[in-house]
């Protein structure tokens, strides 16, 4: 008999695991506790953007038109107890408020939840980003809680999605990672993945604490990576030089690579800050802080971005916000997302703000969470409208549609041709060919 799956929590993750592995011909049941949720996606639709997600999720939901009707929601424990042979967990784990532990409620309560019904062999596999140490744990909990007793089986298969590319990410992942304890697990698993195993992807078997610091330490090492490059930023600006051709010249080096390096506002979202913090916290009460202290200076570089493009932008217009025009080109973390959890564009249109500055908005997808979450900004629904007037242009998320702009029509508009750009992902010598004084962090003035 096919595995049958199921996916507990259907947000950004879950929906993605859910949607691609009816996509890869399994039969999956997705549980959410939010009945509108469910509701959402049973009608084809996410509550978030993701490239060719919602395509992808379509093809699939029962009920809908040409789908292949592998694919059903539920608000039912017990459904999916009955329905599922493996169980993915891919609920939230948020930064704790006013503290930097990983919040652990989310993923308890799934698993408090699930477990009391699981009365035949099952495997449970955690997928959220975790503490370590907590797989373990887990694995006690289920094995109290299910009346299946040993034969409720725990698995890690941390998750490693690039928003933009979780379609792509999920369907043809560069590793998969896998904690288990008994072959049993492994052999389930590798059923699981058996398409991308016969592409070539590298599976590797580890133990539970392996496999939960696996996540954190990789996106504690692209961290660094990009805290690395902003501050040669900060040196490269005092020291007359240029951060662009920097990274360019180190990236040659194959061991050092030319991802991750481009110099700019920094990081965001809703991953890379929390896990890092989160990594820091644990490694505290594990008795291995000093291990981890060098993440204090990649968060205090990548928070430290944020404020030097204020200040760039202050001294930019004559020393001061008030009664300036200032437009804002991005509102979400990074492009193709519109995410704006803990996003750099937001955070610096937000400063501004509070200075005084009269800010207006725009980004291609972004825009209704950001007005959720800043409703007094300015929000315009276009490049044009945006820049129209404005004393200055910052380009704060590096959209393609930002990239193709034309800067003599937006001169035609503005008020002062004057733009900073936060991502060094514009090309100067357009900008300036059209008569604007263009400066990027970390590069010279001209």
């Amino acid at each position: 008999m096919p595995l049958k799956l199921t996916v507990i929590g259907t947000g950004y993750l879950g929906a993605t695991h859910a949607a691609a592995m009816a996509e890869l011909g399994f039969e999956v049941l997705g549980l959410d506790i939010e009945p509108r949720k469910v509701e959402m996606l049973s009608q084809g639709r996410v509550p978030m953007y993701e490239p060719g997600l919602e395509e992808m999720l379509a093809r699939h939901v029962a009920g809908l038109d040409g789908s292949s009707g592998r694919l059903r929601f539920t608000t039912s424990w017990e459904e999916i107890a009955e329905f599922g042979d493996v169980h993915f967990v891919c609920v939230n784990t948020p930064q704790k408020h006013g503290e930097y532990a990983c919040d652990m409620s989310y993923v308890d309560r799934a698993f408090a939840l699930l477990a009391p019904h699981l009365r035949r062999p099952a495997l449970v596999v955690g997928k959220s980003t975790v503490p370590v140490g907590s797989a373990a744990r887990l694995a006690a909990t289920l094995a109290e809680l299910a009346p299946a007793g040993e034969d409720a089986e725990l698995a890690w298969n941390p998750e490693f999605l690039r928003e933009g590319f979780a379609v792509q990410d999920t369907l043809h992942p560069d590793r998969i990672v896998v904690g288990v304890t008994s072959e049993h697990a492994e052999s389930l698993l590798r059923e699981v993945y058996a398409t991308p195993l016969s592409e070539g992807t590298p599976f590797v078997v580890a133990d539970y604490p392996t496999a939960e610091l696996v996540k954190t330490a990789a996106n504690a090492f692209l961290a660094t990576k990009i805290s690395f490059i902003n501050a040669m930023a900060e040196v490269s600006e005092a020291a007359g030089g240029d951060v662009v051709k920097l990274a360019e010249a180190i990236g040659h080096d194959d061991r050092i690579g030319h991802k991750f390096l481009r110099a700019g506002i920094g990081f965001g979202g809703g991953c890379l800050p929390k896990d890092i913090r989160a990594f820091m916290a644990r490694a505290g009460e594990l008795g291995a802080d000093q291990a981890l202290t060098f993440l204090r200076e990649v968060d205090s570089i990548n928070m430290r971005r944020r404020t030097h493009m204020v200040e760039l932008a202050r001294d930019a217009v004559g020393g001061g916000f008030l009664g300036k025009r200032i437009a804002v080109l991005g509102a979400s973390f990074k492009p193709d997302s519109d995410d704006v959890r803990d996003s750099p564009a937001l955070n610096v249109a937000g400063q501004i703000h509070l200075q005084g500055g009269q800010v207006t908005v725009y980004d291609p997808k972004g825009m209704d969470n950001a007005r959720r979450l800043f409703p007094t900004l300015g929000y315009a629904p276009t490049p044009v409208d945006a820049v129209r007037g404005a004393d200055i242009v910052l380009h704060l998320t590096e959209w393609r549609e930002f990239r193709e702009l034309d800067p003599e029509a937006l001169a035609e508009v503005t008020g002062r041709r004057l733009i900073l750009d936060g991502r060094n992902a514009l090309d100067p010598a357009l900008w300036r060919k059209a008569g604007w004084t263009f400066r990027a962090m970390g590069r010279p003035a001209a």
